[in-house]
């Protein structure tokens, strides 16, 4: 059963002021492809950590490895489906309360071995699955919007079949995979993935301004994920 998540008090909290620093920062970049980092886990691995956090846990850790054998020959529109089905079941719940901190971001380990994360933890999860299953690195990326009947902060994935391409919307909000023009009530502002960081125009990448790397949170989440840390109260 897909959650769509529209509850009351949805909120996805994380650092406006971030943004505006952004564009302030120097921009120095190389345009190098950074490797995908590998989020496969060996069975005693799935275990070990089932023995730590329950049987429940192990379940949903086993079921995306799974989901991975399964889907790694499909097309890339039936991974898009498939990947945003299995991880919109999870919970929606705001960081304040899962992670006691204002703003997380929840590697998919954590994200799935605690049932629940926002929306920063649904694109996350979804992006390094997709880049796990194939799908190439210039064709994600990681959206900060604002989602405007909530007057919300909010961060989708976006998927473009190739360059010029209007991109695709996985969102925790809905079910339903849109092109971004079907999807105005979100106002994008900057995007990211594993390599750059550009301003975002009428739901699409405009302006390459960096790196990604200039986004504190996501280096030090993609540490966590290379290192195999799991960091839950």
């Amino acid at each position: 059963m897909i959650h769509h998540n529209r509850q009351s008090g949805y909120s996805c909290h994380f650092s406006w002021t971030l943004i505006l620093l952004l564009f302030l920062l120097p921009v120095t970049y190389t345009l190098i492809a950074a490797p995908a980092l590998d989020v496969r886990m060996s069975e005693a691995e799935i275990k070990k950590l089932g023995q730590r956090y329950g049987e429940m846990a192990e379940r949903r850790l086993r079921a995306w490895q799974n989901l991975m054998v399964d889907i790694a020959d499909l097309d890339e529109e039936d991974k898009l489906w498939r990947v945003n089905r299995f991880f919109n079941q999870l919970r929606f719940v705001d960081d304040i309360v899962h992670w006691r901190k204002k703003d997380y971001w929840a590697s998919p380990v954590e994200f799935l071995i605690t049932n629940g994360g926002d929306c920063e933890d649904f694109s996350i999860a979804k992006y390094y699955t997709l880049r796990q299953v194939g799908v190439p690195i210039e064709k994600l990326s990681i959206a900060y919007v604002k989602a405007l009947e909530l007057n919300q902060a909010h961060m989708v994935l976006t998927y473009y079949s190739k360059a010029s391409a209007t991109p695709l919307v996985l969102d925790n909000l809905i079910g339903e995979i849109k092109p971004a023009n079907r999807r105005p009530d979100l106002q994008h502002v900057y995007s990211f993935n594993g390599d750059n960081l550009w301003l975002s125009k009428k739901g699409r990448r405009s302006t390459l301004v960096g790196t990604s790397d200039q986004l504190k949170p996501w280096v030090q989440l993609q540490s966590r994920i290379k290192n195999q840390d799991i960091n839950l109260n």
